[in-house]
């Protein structure tokens, strides 16, 4: 046994290697794409937690903290949501720009999204919905919410375009039964409403975005059907207020493509 001051006698035994038994090939990074979430292995294989910080960095979102919360309560007078301050929800992007728009009075509007993939909808689904519910109550603004039919179609080799759009039409009325403000909310399916400016403004952003960006950012390759590689034009459009004329006009358009209107929401 050492003592205080004594070093203790060398043992014959070898010292244990911290790394023995690991697999260096048995360590992977943490994927997260908006097709799947896989979490990273360490060397012994175990998962390891998922690494927010890192996933705001390299989407380049910022922290919601509380900086922004204080601002938020200050300009609209609602406390932040329980998702908010429990951090369910962690970071952003440009809600600053957000707070900007309202404190200075000028129209903004909300976009969200749904895609049909089955008939009706589960209790995961309805976390990111009441919370677009609420933005909608304390902003008090219009909604837009649309039904990606087109999307699953070409995502999913199972469902076929016809089954998608049913299933669209099925889940719009559970969105309906969520309470969103029936007066300022537009629900519409893709393959339905998708044509005139609407149409027009996403083939005018594919101009301006190569296949080399969208590859990376949605894990595309040569063995991608083109429907897919357009697909985000038509899903980033959505978010321009040019893309819903007939939302902002005050006099109905002559022809009109069967929808639902915001009246039936």
């Amino acid at each position: 046994m050492a003592t205080e001051g004594t070093v203790p006698p060398q043992s014959d035994a070898p010292i244990p290697d911290p790394a023995a038994g690991q697999d260096p090939a048995a360590s992977r990074e943490q994927d997260i794409n908006p097709w799947s979430v896989e979490g990273a292995q360490d060397e012994s294989g175990q998962v390891v937690a998922i690494d927010y910080l890192n996933l705001s960095r390299k989407w380049n979102t910022s922290l919601i903290d509380e900086k922004i919360l204080e601002r938020f309560e200050r300009l609209t007078g609602h406390k932040p949501h329980r998702w908010l301050r429990r951090g369910l929800f962690f970071s952003h992007r440009d809600f600053d720009k957000i707070l900007d728009k309202y404190e200075k009075g000028e129209p903004f509007f909300l976009y969200t999204g749904r895609g049909p993939s089955s008939g009706s909808l589960h209790l995961g689904h309805t976390i990111p919905l009441q919370f677009t519910r609420w933005l909608q109550e304390v902003f008090d603004v219009p909604l837009v919410f649309m039904l990606t039919d087109d999307e699953k179609a070409l995502f999913k080799d199972t469902l076929t375009f016809e089954d998608t759009h049913k299933y669209g039409l099925e889940n719009a009325k559970d969105l309906i039964a969520l309470g969103f403000d029936v007066k300022k909310t537009f629900i519409f399916s893709d393959l339905e409403y998708v044509n005139g400016h609407f149409l027009m403004n996403a083939w005018e952003f594919s101009k301006l975005v190569t296949y080399n960006q969208v590859r990376g950012a949605f894990g595309f390759n040569e063995s991608t059907n083109i429907g897919k590689i357009f697909f985000p034009s038509v899903q980033c459009v959505a978010a321009f207020a040019t893309s819903y004329p007939q939302l902002w006009s005050e006099e109905p358009p002559r022809s009109a493509p069967r929808r639902l209107p915001p009246s039936s929401a």
